[in-house]
C-alpha cells in the first residue's frame, strides 16, 4: 500500500553557496541578475521617477525666476532714467514751455536753437561810444525776475515752475579804471516834542570817473549811487484812544534816596524810568542794581553832569560810552537810551554820536524839585501841569534826597486819583500807534551801510 501524507508541508528552500562560501536562501537567488537578461523593476523605476520629480521641478523653473528678476531690474532702471529725464513745465517769455528737468540755461538755449534769435549787445567805451558792434553780452537772461550772469548759465538748473526770459544781449562797457568819490550824507532835524530819534539813517552816495583800458578815454560818470540824507525826528507821545498814561522819570541818580523812592513805587504798584549818571553809579552800584531788580527801566544821564554841546566829538562819545559802561558793570544791563544833562543835545551832537544812542529823551513837565520847594509843591506842580502822554522830570540826587521820596508818594497818589496810569518810557511809547514801531529804546538800529552824517553847509558857516 503506498505511503501517503496526511498533511501538506511546503518544501524547504534549498541553500546555495554564494561568493565567499556563504549559503543563501533560494528565494534570494531571484535578486541576482543573469548575464544578458532584461528585468523590469517597478520599485526602482518608480523611485527614479520620484527622484526626477524632486530634482527636476525647481531646475525647470529657475530660468523663469531669473528672467523675472532681470525684467524687474530693467524696469527699475528704466523708471529711474525716465524720472531723471522727465519733462517739466516752465514759463518762457510769457508762454508755457516743456523742458527736460535739470536742464541748465545753456542747455535750454542750445536745445531751442536760440543762437540766431537774439542780437548781442555792443561793447561800449567809457563815454558810451561804440567800440565793437555785437561785442557785448550774447543774451539777456532773467530767471524769476532776477538777471542771471552769463558765467552762471551753465550751473543754473531748471527744475520746473520757473519763469525764464531771454532777450537781446545788453551793452557792455570796456574794462576801465574807476576813481570814486564818496558823497557824505547830511542831517536835518524836524518836529517838536520830548523824544528825539533817528527816522532815516544816512547812507553815503558815490560819484565815479572812468578811464577806459581799451579806448584810453576818461569820462566823468557823475553820481552812480544817490546819497540818502539822515533825518532826526522830534515827537511827543499821543496815546491811542486818548488813554490817560504818564511816565515818571528820575535824573542824576542813584542817590541815598533811591532805595526809598523804589520802596514808594513798589508800595503803590507802579514803575518808573531812571536816568543814571556813570560817576554816581560807580559810587553806589548797589542802588543802581536795585532799580533793575525792582523792574524799573534805566537810561543814561551820561557819565557826569556836563553840557555835551560844549565838548568835542571825542569827549561827547566818551561821556556817552563811559556812562553806559558804568551802568552795565553795576546792573548787568546795557542801555542806549540817553537823557543829556540840561536837555542839551544839539544837531552836531547827533552827528558825533548817533551810533551810540537809541533815542534822546527830555521831558514835557518839569517838577521843579531841584528848586527844593517842598514835597507838596512838587506834587502840585506836576498834577496841575500834566496831560496824557507826558514825561515828568524828577531829580534823584543828594541835594533833593530829603524831599524826593515824600514828593513821589504824594504825587503818585494824586495822579492815580486823577485816573492816570503810571508807566515806564517804553510802555508810554507803546501806546502811540505812530511811535511804537518807529522807536526801540532798547537798542541802536543803525544799518551796516549807514555812516555818521555831516552838518548841512548852512549850519557850519
Amino acid at each position: 500500500m503506498p505511503k501517503r501524507r496526511t498533511s501538506y508541508s511546503a518544501p524547504r528552500p534549498t541553500m546555495r553557496t554564494g561568493k565567499g562560501g556563504y549559503q543563501l536562501p533560494r528565494g534570494r537567488a531571484r535578486s541576482q541578475r543573469r548575464p544578458g537578461a532584461t528585468y523590469l523593476n517597478h520599485s526602482q523605476g518608480f523611485g527614479r521617477r520620484r527622484q526626477g520629480f524632486r530634482a527636476g521641478g525647481p531646475n525647470t523653473r529657475k530660468p523663469y525666476a531669473i528672467l523675472a528678476v532681470g525684467c524687474a531690474f530693467l524696469f527699475f532702471v528704466a523708471s529711474i532714467i525716465w524720472y531723471l529725464n522727465r519733462s517739466v513745465e516752465i514759463t518762457y517769455n510769457d508762454e508755457p514751455k516743456s523742458v527736460r528737468i535739470n536742464s541748465s540755461i545753456t542747455q535750454f538755449i542750445e536745445d531751442n536753437e536760440l543762437a540766431d534769435t537774439y542780437d548781442a549787445g555792443d561793447l561800449l567805451a567809457v563815454d558810451d561810444s561804440v567800440l565793437e558792434r555785437g561785442g557785448g553780452a550774447r543774451y539777456t537772461v532773467t530767471l524769476n525776475g532776477e538777471e542771471v550772469a552769463e558765467d552762471a548759465w551753465g550751473t543754473t538748473l531748471l527744475t520746473g515752475g520757473e519763469t525764464l526770459a531771454v532777450a537781446d544781449g545788453a551793452d557792455v562797457y570796456e574794462e576801465h579804471e574807476v576813481q570814486a568819490t564818496e558823497i557824505a550824507p547830511t542831517v536835518t532835524i524836524d518836529g517838536t516834542g520830548a523824544i528825539e530819534y533817528v527816522k532815516t539813517w544816512g547812507i553815503p552816495g558815490r560819484s565815479e570817473v572812468w578811464t577806459g583800458k581799451v579806448s584810453g578815454i576818461t569820462a566823468d560818470r557823475g553820481v552812480v549811487q544817490e546819497v540818502v540824507n539822515c533825518e532826526i525826528a522830534r515827537a511827543s507821545v499821543y496815546p491811542a484812544d486818548n488813554k490817560k498814561v504818564v511816565a515818571l522819570t528820575f535824573d542824576e541818580g542813584p542817590s541815598s534816596a533811591t532805595q526809598d523812592i523804589l520802596a514808594v513805587l513798589a508800595e503803590k504798584g507802579v514803575r518808573a524810568t531812571f536816568f543814571l549818571e556813570g560817576d554816581a553809579v560807580e559810587a553806589n552800584p548797589a542802588a543802581a542794581k536795585a532799580i533793575v531788580d525792582a523792574g524799573c527801566e534805566i537810561g543814561s544821564n551820561t557819565y557826569s553832569d556836563t553840557d555835551l554841546t560844549t565838548l568835542s566829538a571825542d569827549e561827547v562819545r566818551s561821556q556817552i560810552a563811559r556812562g553806559a559802561d558804568a551802568i552795565e558793570q553795576a546792573t548787568g544791563k546795557r542801555t542806549s537810551l540817553v537823557r543829556a544833562p540840561f536837555a542839551s543835545f544839539s544837531l552836531e551832537n547827533w552827528t558825533q554820536a548817533m551810533d551810540l544812542v537809541s533815542a534822546v529823551v527830555s521831558w514835557n513837565v518839569d517838577s521843579g524839585d531841584w528848586l527844593l520847594p517842598g514835597s507838596s509843591e512838587v506834587a502840585s506842580t506836576v498834577v496841575d501841569s500834566v496831560g496824557t502822554g507826558d514825561i515828568v522830570l524828577l531829580t534823584d540826587n543828594e541835594a533833593t534826597a530829603g524831599q524826593t521820596a515824600a514828593a513821589v508818594s504824594e504825587l503818585v497818589d494824586r495822579l492815580l486819583a486823577e485816573g492816570y496810569e503810571i508807566v515806564t518810557l517804553s510802555e508810554l511809547i507803546a501806546t502811540d500807534e505812530d511811535l511804537k514801531d518807529a522807536i526801540d529804546l532798547s537798542r541802536v538800529t543803525m544799518p551796516e551801510n549807514a555812516v555818521l552824517p555831516t552838518l548841512p553847509a548852512e549850519t557850519t558857516e
